[in-house]
């Protein structure tokens, strides 16, 4: 069965983005980290998870990161499953974020949405079923 193992972002600046992955997931680490070229660009990199899933962070990004207002395409948000929600909300909150918007309300499912200062958008969702028929209802 496919599994994502990981997600490539380019980012304006990184450490907004590892602030709050590194609060969301305090049990995640730096996996790696350099400063190399892509494609005759300087760019510093970083790879932050734990030894099956992570999230690389690239800082030479050119332009602003994509509108969420906006209909452009890209990346709209990242989506965590979570244990606990509530969990997660404390933690961010301790570290200076607030929620940008809550989910609608669901039998089955809790989320939240957080910006992380560099304009990226991380959703956090915690299920309530292992049914998928329940999961994935869209109501």
């Amino acid at each position: 069965m496919p599994k994502l193992e990981h997600i490539n972002l380019v980012v304006e600046e990184i450490d907004p983005t590892l602030k709050l992955l590194s609060s969301a997931f305090p049990e995640w680490r730096l996996r790696g980290e350099g400063n190399d070229e892509w494609y005759g660009m300087p760019r510093r990199w970083v790879h932050f998870g734990d030894d099956e899933t992570y999230v690389t962070l690239n800082d030479f990004g050119e332009g602003k990161q994509r509108d969420l207002k906006s209909s452009q395409p890209g990346l709209a948000h990242v989506g965590f499953e979570v244990a606990s929600v509530d969990l997660i909300v404390s933690r961010l909150e301790k570290a200076g974020f607030e929620p940008r918007v809550w989910g609608s309300d669901h039998p089955h499912r809790r989320n939240v949405y957080y910006l992380d200062g560099a304009g990226l958008e991380f959703e956090f969702i915690e299920y309530f079923s292992e049914k998928p028929e329940e999961r994935n209802l869209y109501v």
